[in-house]
């Protein structure tokens, strides 16, 4: 099979990643924990852990849940938190204990959060208080061998932790009150498991390491099998890339950078991208615990000196149009990386402009834990692509019948890689859907690759809108209409329609702020408020007729996943109840 890939490979990054001298993730976590004892490994409200200390803390919670709370090699935990710094502790405690991580969303309600601890089998949950009352609504249903529950300022110290779990609970009254007596504190686990001496637990490369769900996306959540190989592979693909020189001109440093963590930790491109790449880069996580209050997160940048900052389209655009983001220093910023979904131009040429670091665009899967492809961090201009290959992975685009497509044709993405899922648990049927015999995956996306190997996401398979008989790809419209100057941000979806079949309909945010800048900036554009027919003649100058939306929706926002993702699923089911 032809890789063009190659050819264009950025300077001095290997075709493929070396065995990993490491079994599992345990073993490399120590490692990582020894060498850089003294340097910072997160920072959240102001509070450093250094790498000593989330050793010890780590190697304390795992013989909690080994000696006290009395689980096996090989049971699942649940961990159900923001990012906080007790989030690390307990993911490396989990593995220490040669355990299974189940990364949970806190505001799940209670039956997705049944569901997902039903599906698993977890028998243990490490929960933030904040959300207790929702796991006690379905404690009875549930096999639960232990919970254990933290304040959000359980780990900042006596005065800071107090002053600011009083202030969560009694005063903003963040934690509604609930019943689960049996469950401890996070702080008493930690002193139980101290008292006890650390005996390592012996793992191997293809054990299981995470059941990391999808988002539900295309159905009823299922857990991802990531194996520690799975993790360690990607881990070392994505350090490799990233060791390279930065659009900013700068080089990332085997050690001491600080990246900006505002996606959640449980979230696959944040566990993979900061959490553990930057353990291999001995790097310091600066823990944003919500980033959805930009004004805060704003005031926590323009405090700190940060190498790299990863998010998502959603979060670099709501940065851009906050008030203070023009005065935060970004002259360490090395690294700017977009992924999870489409970076659009407009936002990554105004995220360029504003701090002289190119936003550069990643694509992952869960499945793949996540990286797949990634653009070289020395490209300043913005290409659309989601770049090429990264180390020791394949990818092909293949047509409805099978076949391979020819170069610059439409198709299905298909991925191979050590990085590749062992499959969906408990469900066969699913994964033999997902990969093939011989250890394709196939993604659901549809893109397209050019001669140098770059490929170009169009959009997913099940969320094409077809039009008359004519394909038309959402996101193709989204950029279109977020590039109006009084358009903040959109959702295109696909409706029935008598005539057509179907036909597309936008759900608009309109940016009130106005600070929406673009290149064709009109002031007549500004003047009046936004409505249908300006937005679809703006549309009509880009697109064909049957791809400008038939209908259009104000909305004062969007349904967005964890990390800021735009759910098309639901503003499909709330404008198609009728759909699948």
């Amino acid at each position: 099979m032809s890789k063009p890939w190659l050819e264009h490979y950025p300077p001095g990054i290997p075709h493929t990643i070396a065995p990993s001298p490491f079994a599992s993730l345990a073993e490399f976590f120590d490692d990582a924990c020894v060498d850089g004892a003294a340097l910072p490994a997160y920072t959240n409200f102001g509070v450093t852990m250094s790498y000593a200390q989330l050793h010890q803390r780590a190697r304390a919670f795992a013989n909690y849940l080994r000696d006290d709370a009395g689980l096996q090699t090989g049971d699942r935990v649940a961990l159900m938190m923001p990012n906080l710094l007790q989030y690390p502790v307990a993911l490396f405690g989990t593995l220490l204990a040669g355990m299974t991580v189940v990364n949970t969303n806190p505001l799940y309600t209670a039956p997705e959060l049944r569901h997902q601890l039903s599906d698993s089998g977890a028998k243990a949950i490490v929960a933030v208080e904040n959300y207790a009352s929702v796991l006690a609504e379905i404690r009875d249903q549930l096999p639960l061998k232990a919970i254990v529950l933290t304040g959000i300022g359980d780990l900042l110290g006596p005065v800071k932790g107090l002053a600011i779990n009083v202030a969560v609970k009694y005063i903003k009254k963040q934690v509604p009150s609930y019943d689960l007596p049996d469950a401890v504190s996070f702080k008493q686990a930690l002193a139980m498991g101290t008292a006890k001496a650390f005996k390592p637990v012996a793992l191997a490369s293809d054990d299981l390491a995470f059941l990391q769900y999808t988002g539900g996306t295309t159905g009823v959540a299922k857990g991802a099998m990531l194996s520690h190989g799975n993790i360690l592979a990607n881990v070392e693909q994505s350090a490799q890339w990233l060791m390279q020189t930065g659009g900013a001109g700068k080089s990332l440093g085997m050690r001491c950078e600080t990246v900006i963590t505002a996606l959640p930790l449980y979230h696959i491109f944040s566990l993979t991208a900061n959490c553990l790449a930057f353990l291999k880069l001995r790097g310091h996580n600066l823990l944003i615990s919500d980033p959805r209050d930009l004004p805060g997160f704003i005031s926590i940048l323009r405090k700190s000196k940060f190498s790299c900052i990863t998010g998502v389209n959603t979060l670099f655009n709501g940065l851009l149009n906050t008030s203070g983001f023009e005065t935060i220093d970004f002259s360490a910023l090395k690294l700017s990386l977009g992924g999870g979904m489409a970076v659009q131009e407009d936002v990554a040429r105004r995220w360029n402009e504003r701090t002289a670091c190119p936003l550069t665009e990643a694509y992952g899967l869960t499945e793949t834990s996540p990286a797949v492809t990634m653009n070289p961090l020395n490209q300043t201009v913005f290409n659309h692509s989601i770049g090429m290959p990264i180390l020791s992975t394949d990818c092909r685009i293949n047509r409805e019948d099978g076949s391979p497509a020819s170069v610059g044709d439409e198709g299905e993405l298909w991925v191979k890689g050590p990085q590749v899922m062992q499959g969906y648990w408990q469900r066969p049927e699913a994964t033999a859907k997902m990969i093939t015999e011989d250890g394709w995956l196939r993604t659901g996306d549809i893109a397209r690759m050019d001669e140098r190997g770059y490929f170009y996401l169009v959009d997913r398979l099940k969320d094409i809108v077809v039009v008359s008989g004519f394909n038309v790809y959402p996101t193709e419209v989204e950029q279109v209409l977020n590039n109006h100057p009084q358009v903040l941000e959109c959702g295109v979806i696909g409706v029935p329609d008598e005539r057509s079949g179907e036909a597309v309909m936008a759900v608009v945010v309109r940016n009130e702020r106005g600070l929406h800048e673009n290149a064709l900036n009109q002031d007549s554009l500004n003047q009046a408020p936004l409505n249908q027919e300006a937005l679809r003649s703006w549309a009509r100058e880009s697109l064909a007729a049957y791809k400008i939306p038939k209908h259009i929706e104000f909305s004062d926002e969007l349904p967005k996943s964890n990390v800021g993702k735009i759910l098309r699923r639901e503003l499909v089911a709330r404008h198609n109840p009728n759909a699948e």
